[in-house]
Formats: structure tokens, C-alpha cells, sequence
């Protein structure tokens, strides 16, 4: 069980889903300022949240409801596995954060694609065989726990969807030319 330690609002309700750095997550109960989350063994593998610390502080987000706005890149909290935090550099009024994946991950990833690091959509500044980075704002700096990476530490990453489906697609597709 992965307790987070508060619910503001109360919009949490049992079998409802939550994002839990970025790992799409269903509540299974409901407790005093708070609500609980069964995490299964694959969960614990291919995420971050098996070593996180009891009051470690996490990114929470509800799912879109299918008539809500759809405000940025497509995400659907299947975390494809963890990249590491190599770099973090200061750029004007952003921090570019470099992480550095497996390539079998990192063929999904294109400049300027996008990427959720630890639930956090992003669009990719600059890729090669094994290295993305990101540039992030102050604001998403200061209300997500990217603001408190730093190098060495393992991100959560989901990979674009619709690139995987392609790639599933067009596997073993033979063309012909007249």
C-alpha cells in the first residue's frame, strides 16, 4: 500500500484512478486527510515507487474525464520504465533537466516530442541514443517534485504512445514497388 498523506479537496473516491508520479493508480480506500493505493510487483519494477520514503512528497493528478479538455500531450500513466537524472543546467529562466534512459526506451523519444518525467508531460528539447532533456519552467519547478531531482536520481518515464503503435504497426509490413 502507497498512503498519500492528503486529498485537499476530497475529489478521490474508491476505484477511482489517481496519478501517483505519474503511474496511473487506483484508490482502494479512503482515510483521514488521504487515500490509499494497492501497488502491484510490476508497478514496483518498472517505477520509482518502491523507494520512496513514507511522507515523500509525490505528483497527484486525476485522470481527464472523456468530455474534458485535453490540455497538452497525451498521457496515460503507463510508466514504461525509469531514466536517470544526469544533468541540470540553468538556462535563462528555465532548468534544462537531462536524463539518461535505455535504449530500447529511447527510440520513442524525438525532438520536440513530448515525454512524462515523474508524471509531468514535457516536450523534448534534445535526444541521442540514450539522453533526453527537457526544459522546465519555474512555475512547473515549484508545484512538482522536479524541482527537487537532482543528478543521480531515478524519474519515472512514459514514452509516446502513438509512437509505440506505430512501431507495432508497420513491424514486419513488407512493401512492394510495381
Amino acid at each position: 500500500h502507497l498512503g498519500v498523506d492528503h486529498d485537499p479537496a476530497g475529489l478521490f473516491r474508491v476505484g477511482g484512478s489517481v496519478n501517483v508520479n505519474g503511474a496511473c493508480l487506483t484508490v482502494t480506500s479512503l482515510v483521514v486527510d488521504g487515500f490509499t493505493v494497492d501497488v502491484v510487483p510490476e508497478t514496483l519494477r518498472r517505477t520509482n515507487l518502491g523507494v520512496l520514503d513514507a511522507g515523500a512528497s509525490v505528483n497527484l493528478e486525476r485522470p481527464v474525464p472523456a468530455a474534458g479538455r485535453l490540455d497538452g500531450h497525451i498521457v496515460q500513466g503507463h510508466i514504461d520504465g525509469t531514466a536517470r537524472v544526469v544533468r541540470l543546467t540553468a538556462e535563462a529562466d528555465s532548468t534544462i533537466v537531462e536524463v539518461e534512459l535505455a535504449p530500447e526506451l529511447a527510440r520513442y523519444v524525438v525532438e520536440k516530442g513530448f515525454v512524462a518525467v515523474d508524471g509531468v508531460s514535457l516536450t523534448i528539447v534534445d535526444c541521442d541514443a540514450n539522453r533526453f532533456s527537457v526544459a522546465v519552467i519555474p512555475h512547473t519547478l515549484s508545484v512538482t517534485t522536479l524541482g527537487d531531482r537532482d543528478i543521480g536520481d531515478d524519474v519515472n518515464v512514459e514514452v509516446d504512445i502513438l509512437a509505440k503503435y506505430v512501431e507495432r504497426l508497420t513491424a514486419g509490413r513488407v512493401h512492394y514497388q510495381n
